[in-house]
């Protein structure tokens, strides 16, 4: 166990504590809360990098810890009509498909490392954003459904730009494996 390890499950412990402060209206407390989240997520990652702590079980855990807040956030602001429900669908969409695919890939004995790219990093940014601009907005003033649709707009294109990208890589992984294991079965009838 590192110290961004522990930063990073430290984040995980702040998920149930947003969705309880956005369940009990306390806006300005689950703004605040949701930008310590952001805020651990960059000094993990530094402190990994910049000290040589990065470690395999960090590798799992960061990206759990972050889709499990986004999502989270998301289905919550969802169910309580901040954000637009077909927004939620989207970006619970995309990561349950990633889950998916990453799973059958390795049910199929073809495992695939899903490495960030840059429309999934802007799209990460995006979602981030729009949930800081929204909590923002119930914390300290009105909600500009306007300001909602625009934020939500643009997260929802990115968001299915990053699938499309993520969807080409794994047929293409998914292609290639499978090409080499019938490579495999012919040298072996051979």
């Amino acid at each position: 166990m590192t110290l961004p390890n522990f930063i990073t499950i430290g984040r995980l412990f702040l998920v149930p504590v947003i969705v309880w402060l956005l369940y009990q209206s306390l806006y300005p407390a689950a703004f605040f809360v949701f930008v310590l989240a952001g805020i651990s997520d960059a000094v993990d990652g530094f402190l990994a990098k910049q000290f040589d702590l990065a470690s395999e079980l960090g590798a799992y855990l960061d990206p759990i810890a972050d889709k499990a807040l986004l999502v989270t956030i998301y289905v919550v602001l969802g169910i309580f009509e901040h954000l637009p429900t077909w927004i939620v669908i989207i970006v619970v969409s995309r990561d349950v498909a990633i889950v998916g695919a990453v799973i059958l890939s390795w049910l199929m004995d073809r495992p695939v490392k899903m490495e960030p790219n840059m429309v999934s990093k802007a799209n990460t940014v995006m979602q981030i954003l729009l949930v800081i601009a929204l909590l923002a907005a119930l914390a300290f003033s009105s909600v500009n459904s306007t300001m909602v649709m625009a934020g939500a707009s643009l997260t929802a294109a990115l968001t299915l730009a990053s699938l499309a990208v993520y969807l080409r890589d794994w047929l293409q992984h998914m292609a290639k494996a499978g090409a080499r294991d019938h490579s495999a079965d012919s040298a072996d009838e051979g």
